[in-house]
């Protein structure tokens, strides 16, 4: 009896043809530290820089970057419209809210990843009063997509959600 047939691109890899000015100018790029574009949507309380997105390198698909909140400091509430958002926190310690009035909380410290689907309507809050939260930032998407949100209210009481999944439920 026959196996079934799988294909799959990681069983056999294909490279595109080489662009016409070669792999030189159209192969893998650095961006340094140093050269982060500043010049992307903002929201109050918050300060990020492109590395990677269409303007940058051609990125069709994702944009990268960083983002740096100031100590004790909170962003205005808002979202990223159609795009999926995943942070990563490199220093610092980060509490998210999210909800029609950013009635739910979790946190996030060094080494943790954080998952914003889209239009959900949130804010990061730098949950230390002494040291600068530092974060790598990356959307599903080129597009630089902030809408701020200036009418919603944070409830008093947040509700706390631990962050688990099915895989890991405690």
């Amino acid at each position: 009896m026959a196996e079934p047939s799988h294909s799959h691109d990681h069983d056999h890899p294909t490279i595109p043809p080489k662009p016409e000015d070669g792999w030189k100018s159209e192969g893998v790029r650095v961006i340094p530290s140093d050269s982060l574009d500043h010049n992307t949507a903002q929201t109050p309380g918050m300060d990020r820089a492109a590395a990677i997105n269409f303007a940058r390198v051609g990125a069709q698909k994702l944009w990268a970057g960083t983002v740096h909140i100031h100590a004790n400091a909170k962003t205005g509430a808002h979202h990223h419209g159609h795009l999926e958002s995943v942070i990563y926190v490199l220093k610092g310690h980060a509490r998210m809210r999210w909800g029609e009035r950013l009635e739910f909380t979790a946190e996030a410290g060094p080494g943790d990843f954080i998952y914003v689907p889209p239009y959900v309507p949130h804010q990061e809050i730098n949950a230390s009063p002494h040291e600068k939260l530092e974060c790598v930032l990356m959307r599903s998407d080129s597009e630089a997509i902030a809408v701020n949100l200036p009418d919603v209210t944070p409830v008093e009481a947040p509700e706390e959600v631990k962050w688990i999944d099915p895989t890991h439920p405690t």
